[in-house]
């Protein structure tokens, strides 16, 4: 997600923290229209269940069981609420899915992108020898799973896929801020602001991540209104791409 929050959902019931059945996937959003797609497109749909702060529902879908998790804005919410998924489903793979803001030249309005490594941006502690980015004690960047990786960004005839670099902050990048984001991170696609976290999540407890994210503006002048006009088509977007690596997965053994 890469811009202001809408409002979920009503008929939530509390979550009892109790660990729940093994599903095939965790598929975290940010936000109801970001979840949108995947409700829509599932063979079936349980109820939705607060736990802490995010919303969780159980989805069947190309015959995969699949923990929704909306996990609501910014880097400790989606941290958080996938530490929790994690505990309680098992899941064979973490996948992000959403809205991200563009800022590589190469990216448009209406492209995915598929990130192969995660990166923060407001991570220095460069004073102590850390690369720009990196958390103390944490890998310089987080690495997508290449087989989950692949997957997502095979072909798609009818759209525009990417693979690359994602960034992730607590800041809405807009034009007031996208230079020194370019200047600092020349190869990175795209922005949000959750998805390093995830991968930081998913590394410390060793479970495979991506994350797919459709492009709702490129960080301009204009940003926050195109993220309000495209984040819709945004999240269809990814959530196709994320619905065709679901169907490839392989069996649980």
């Amino acid at each position: 997600m890469s811009g202001p929050t809408r409002p979920g959902g009503p008929g939530l019931r509390a979550g009892s923290g109790e660990p729940g059945a093994r599903v095939d996937a965790v598929v975290v959003t940010a936000m109801a229209d970001e979840s949108a797609p995947f409700l829509e497109r599932a063979d079936r749909v349980g109820d939705a269940v607060r736990v802490a702060h995010a919303v969780q529902r159980t989805l069947t879908v190309h015959g995969r069981r699949v923990l929704l998790v909306q996990c609501g804005i910014g880097l400790v919410n989606a941290a958080s609420a996938t530490a929790v998924a994690i505990h309680l489903s098992a899941p064979r793979a973490v996948i992000s899915a959403g809205s991200a803001g563009g800022v590589h030249a190469r990216v448009r309005v209406g492209d995915v992108v598929v990130g192969t490594h995660y990166v923060y941006t407001g991570a220095d502690a460069r004073a102590f020898g850390y690369a720009l980015g990196q958390v103390p004690g944490m890998p310089p960047v987080y690495e997508g799973h290449p087989d989950l990786v692949g997957a997502a960004g095979g072909e798609h005839p009818e759209l525009s896929v990417h693979t690359g670099t994602m960034l992730s902050g607590d800041t809405f990048v807009d034009a007031t801020s996208v230079d020194a984001v370019r200047a600092a991170f020349p190869h990175a696609l795209s922005t949000d602001m959750e998805s390093t976290a995830l991968a930081q999540t998913a590394h410390v407890h060793g479970v495979p991540f991506v994350s797919v994210r459709g492009i709702s503006d490129l960080c301009g002048p204009a940003a926050g209104d195109d993220f309000l006009t495209h984040v819709d088509d945004a999240a269809d977007r990814s959530a196709a791409v994320v619905l065709r690596l679901l169907a490839a997965l392989g069996d649980r053994d």
